[in-house]
């Protein structure tokens, strides 16, 4: 951003401002620069994350896990085939009265007691757990790129207004030391002038330093091999622009969603650990062939587990304490949604009337400071007084930003709150 101010008296008029020019033109080459490796559009990221994230590839890995486990939940025990051969090693007298006897059965276990519909139940009420914890999941996720990505922005932004505020800096360094040249200022001017450039540029390089951090840190959320290098601030832009969805409280949201199914997953388990104390039964049919008679039979059998000392209990009663302590997740979920909900729409209401008010505050110390500068050059305003002006507009100008930060993140708080994508309309 340029601005033209009237020389000083004793300026020559043909001496350019080489400065501001010089910081121009090297802005401009590091805009057209960074554009190639800029992080791209919120929305456009995110689809990119689906794919990348290690967060949400764990998610979708723990939904198979839970969606295997609910076939194998389907399935029926095996049955056991067994070889027996009896009398084959006996001495020459038993030999004559026990001749060998070969049997091949097949046993199967027949779970009685509803146990293979409740273990059925209780993990399709897994599946849909994991469903709703990996839609909470995504949610979350969405939450926290949005935010880092929205870090990433303010801190872009940042050394854009540093640059700005350095160009400014250098402008009125130069301005005072012609004044100094001219005599009309003494040299402390120039001084603090110098002073102040060079508190500038390290600010700057701070700043710098902070955008690549939150690059790599976005990068990383995203699952981006490579961090980007610079970000264009497409999301403060629009906070103007945001709008809160209706105050009442929702219902329907992820949080609530994944405690209903964990509490019903729960209660399925419950079912099935007391349906586990009823005893199986196991049948069995083979044939057995006489040797000595050169015949076959036909043998059967039954066999039944007796629950004399373990009914289960300790497992039933592990299994309704996990019960009782999804109930109570549950419960302190529906708390937190309706504290998170106030809370959000008072934040979303204090970052408006912020938003409001920085703009105002920006635009009457953009203005005195324009007003200060031309002061300065035409020899009615003091060095200080114009120094303390420009460094009023910087810090309007900061806690614009800071402002505009505020309201993204009360959008970012409300959207997440009812399972919504952040900035779903932002380009």
């Amino acid at each position: 951003m340029g601005c033209f101010f009237a020389r000083p008296p004793s300026r020559p008029a043909s001496r350019p401002r080489v400065g501001v020019v010089t910081l121009v033109v090297v802005g401009l080459f590091e805009a057209s620069v960074s554009l190639a490796d800029a992080l791209p559009p919120f929305a456009e990221l995110l689809r990119l994350s689906a794919s990348l994230s290690p967060r949400l590839l764990e998610g979708e890995a723990n939904l198979e896990a839970a969606q295997g486990l609910a076939r194998q939940a389907r399935a029926l025990p095996n049955p056991t085939v067994s070889y027996q051969s009896e009398n084959f090693a006996g001495s020459n007298d038993f030999a004559r009265i026990s001749p060998v006897q070969n049997t091949l059965s097949l046993s199967e276990t027949v779970e009685i007691g509803g146990k293979r519909g409740a273990r059925i139940a209780a993990e399709t009420a897994s599946v849909e757990a994991a469903k709703a914890g990996y839609d909470q999941l995504r949610a979350d996720f969405a939450r926290d790129l949005a935010s880092a990505y929205a870090a990433c922005e303010v801190a872009g932004w940042r050394v854009q207004l540093l640059q700005e505020e350095l160009a400014r800096a250098t402008e009125d360094q130069r301005a005072a030391r012609l004044l100094v040249e001219a005599g009309r200022e003494s040299d402390l001017r120039s001084i603090q002038a110098q002073a102040a450039v060079s508190n500038t540029q390290a600010d700057l390089e701070s700043a710098r330093a902070d955008l690549s951090e939150a690059l790599i840190n976005v990068s990383t959320l995203a699952g981006v091999p490579e961090s980007y290098s610079d970000v264009r601030p497409v999301l403060l832009r629009a906070a103007d622009s945001l709008t809160l969805p209706s105050q009442d409280l929702p219902t329907l949201v992820p949080s609530l969603r994944t405690a209903e199914a964990d509490r019903e997953a729960a209660a399925r388990r419950v079912d099935v650990e007391r349906k586990r104390s009823v005893p199986d039964i196991t049948l069995s049919v083979g044939a057995r062939r006489l040797a000595g008679l050169d015949a076959n039979a036909l043998v059967a059998g039954v066999s039944v587990q007796l629950p004399v000392f373990d009914r289960n209990r300790g497992a039933i009663a592990a299994q309704l304490s996990e019960l009782h302590a999804a109930e109570a997740r549950l419960t302190a979920a529906r708390l937190e949604l309706q504290r998170g909900w106030r809370a959000a729409f008072a934040q979303a209401r204090a970052a408006d009337l912020r938003l409001k008010a920085s703009n105002e505050s920006e635009s009457a110390a953009r203005e005195a400071y324009r007003l200060a500068r031309i002061g300065y050059d035409a020899g009615r305003t003091p060095l200080i007084e114009l120094l303390a002006t420009r460094r009023a507009l910087s810090e309007s100008q900061l806690r614009s930003v800071d402002a505009r930060f505020a309201r993204v993140r009360a959008q970012i708080t409300v959207s997440h709150l009812v399972g919504r994508i952040p900035f779903e309309a932002t380009p």
